[in-house]
């Protein structure tokens, strides 16, 4: 049934409030309201619906449509991942064969130059070669300038591209299908992969995500009607092959050995020789090592931490045995002679060492001064009951000492005898 619509009279008013409003329909019926228009609001919204006022007319979608070997898509996604017992954003790097389907992917705490250099050379390791062409979106990791189809690369990943002989491009901004393998590729990580999975360490998380890989490129997808392990038997011939020799992928840095002995990458430190302490060294991080040279010579090579937690590695024959110091010959040879001149009080001896400060040397020698100047029964006596109680304080046990000298060998307040020294002076 045709009939005539109440909002056709006030067309032209909907469209001029609907640009002075920015769009806003709620205040759109607020003006119209205020000049006496008798439309509610769900009429409102019907009426613009229906003749297109303010919607996106919708486009259908198309296909896209790869040849073996001509396209892979690369990208990266942030995940909450549990490593080490904590939960951390990472960034989940993607590859994707556009039309095999074949996936890798691996964690990485964040994603630089570098880390997408080392990420493409073990995807296109485990791909077997590389397309004639790699879709990425505008990301500054690659990207010199421009988009789309203007992109420039940065020339460092230009030159990483002509390597394994293929080229980056970059979809236009909002197109989003043309690379919807590899993002289609972040839900089914996160669903099927992360979902209820705990990591070690990153290298367990590497482990496990290269399993997991290889068992959903071996399992069979209706949509293709195949395994994409069997679609690549068919694209295999068709990639580019590695090249015969690669450079290692490593990250440069200059350091200078502080007086620790020590350089610093990524708030780790690194252990080097006591000779290089103050001299500039060349620092090389590699996927899995720290390699430090000191121009063409290398000097020390670490295994690399991956989490700046200011963690530090130190090489054994880095660091000079120390000799056996002044103090602690010292204090060997003051428990040395205490135990050879009173072995009863051995236990008394290891207690006080063990509640002096540093090494109890102060503490020994007074006990032997004591040992040494009164008399070995009242001391072994006074010691005993000292342990028995706890008393560690050298004053109050000498002390005790002298009051039980007092009680054995001297008589106090006695009478004296005649002809004394009182006597003597008269």
């Amino acid at each position: 049934m045709v009939r005539p619509e109440r909002a056709d009279p006030h067309r032209d008013r909907i469209l001029e409030l609907y640009a002075r409003c920015d769009g806003n329909l709620v205040r759109v019926h607020e003006e119209l309201t205020q000049k006496d228009v008798a439309l509610s609001y769900q009429g409102l919204t019907a009426y613009c619906r229906r003749h297109g006022i303010g919607q996106v007319p919708k486009v259908a979608v198309g296909q896209y449509h790869f040849a073996p070997g001509e396209e892979m898509q690369h990208d990266t996604s942030p995940h909450d991942v549990t490593i080490g017992g904590k939960v951390r954003r990472v960034q989940t790097a993607s590859l994707v064969l556009c039309y095999s389907r074949m996936l890798f992917f691996e964690f990485f705490p964040n994603f630089r130059r570098f880390d997408c250099k080392l990420f493409l050379t073990e995807a296109l390791h485990y791909m077997g070669g590389s397309c004639s062409r790699c879709m990425i979106d505008n990301t500054h990791v690659v990207v010199l300038k421009g988009t789309g189809r203007d992109m420039v690369p940065v020339p460092e990943m230009a030159a990483f591209g002509e390597r394994y002989r293929f080229e980056f491009r970059a979809h236009e901004k909002g197109d989003a299908n043309r690379s919807a393998h590899v993002e289609r590729s972040f839900d089914y990580i996160e669903r099927n992969f992360i979902a209820g999975r705990t990591f070690r360490d990153w290298n367990d998380a590497r482990a496990q995500a290269r399993a997991w890989c290889d068992r959903v490129n071996a399992t069979h997808k209706r949509h293709l009607k195949a395994s994409p392990r069997e679609l690549y038997a068919m694209e295999q011939s068709r990639l580019h092959p590695l090249p015969l020799w690669e450079p290692q992928a490593y990250l440069l840095h200059q350091r200078l050995a502080d007086l620790e002995g020590y350089v610093s990458v990524n708030t780790n430190r690194y252990s080097v020789p006591e000779d290089c302490i103050g001299r500039r060294l060349e620092v090389r991080e590699t996927r899995d090592a720290i390699e430090i040279y000191e121009g063409p010579r290398a000097i020390a090579k670490h295994e690399r931490v991956v989490d700046p937690v200011g963690h530090r590695s130190t090489l054994p024959e880095h660091r000079r045995p120390r000799l056996p110091g002044s103090k602690k010959t010292e204090v060997l040879l003051e428990e040395k002679g205490l135990l050879a001149r009173a072995p009863e009080i051995a236990d008394y001896i290891m207690e006080l060492k063990k509640r002096g400060h540093g090494r109890g040397t102060l503490a020994l020698r007074r006990l032997r001064r004591m040992v040494d100047d009164y008399p070995r029964e009242p001391v072994v006596a006074a010691v005993r009951t000292a342990l028995h109680y706890g008393l560690f304080d050298l004053e109050r046990l000498e002390r005790m000492v002298l009051r039980g000298i007092a009680r054995e060998y001297f008589e106090l307040g006695g009478p004296r005898s005649p002809g004394g020294d009182d006597d003597e002076e008269g």
